[in-house]
């Protein structure tokens, strides 16, 4: 198992450690700063060991590094694990953007599904199987975002269940929501929301979220 440094503190940004499996072109580390992509959010970009990632993914509970080059890399050898912050950071924000536009969605239209959801450094998306255009609600939506994004809320994040690996997040008078990704200290991190529907197809609509 891989220790997720980046659940601990998500805003550390590099960290020694070890490897702990090679192949080739492949590693695992014993702990790890480096997020893999899940539940919708681009793995982080960066380096172990001055070799640069080029692919991050989720082996059960511990994470498969696929660097760019083959390195010379033993076992037991003690690395530096380095990620890019800004991109790291946009994602935290987009992420949990995403996370409180579907919170207020959901709580607009109860019977919404949510058919997928992908968050990159630019923007984050949601789609959702839905008959009508969401665009009546838009102005709504994005209003009440940015009021609790203006409230600087405290976002409290922690395991529900540590064997399993289960998080979630929180918002005190707003929600509490299962999810294993990174997410800022407080909403006022999030700045300013701007959202924008996409229609992708009959009976699926896609909103668009946008910070500055």
């Amino acid at each position: 198992m891989t220790i997720k440094q980046f659940w601990v503190d998500p805003y550390q940004t590099e960290l020694m450690t070890s490897i702990t499996y090679i192949e080739q072109n492949q590693v695992m580390l014993a702990e790890t700063v480096f997020y893999a992509e899940s539940g919708g959010q681009e793995s982080d970009s960066g380096s172990i060991g001055g070799v640069d990632v080029i692919k991050a993914e989720k082996i059960g509970r511990s994470i498969l590094y696929t660097l760019a080059t083959t390195p010379d890399f033993y076992v037991g050898q003690a690395v530096l694990v380095k990620i890019d912050w800004p991109r790291r950071y946009s994602l935290m924000r987009l992420h949990f953007a995403a996370e409180v536009v579907l919170e207020l969605f959901y709580k607009s239209l109860p019977t919404l599904e949510k058919m997928g959801a992908h968050i990159s450094e630019n923007k984050s998306r949601i789609d959702f199987e839905w008959p009508e255009s969401i665009s009546p609600l838009l102005a709504d939506i994005q209003a009440r975002a940015q009021s609790l994004i203006d409230a600087d809320l405290p976002i409290e994040k922690d395991f529900s269940d540590q064997a399993e690996e289960r998080r979630y997040w929180k918002v005190d008078g707003f929600a509490q929501v299962p999810c294993g990704g990174t997410h800022v200290k407080s909403t006022a991190e999030l700045g300013v929301i701007k959202l924008k529907r996409k229609n992708v197809g009959k009976g699926k609509e896609r909103v668009e979220i946008y910070l500055s």
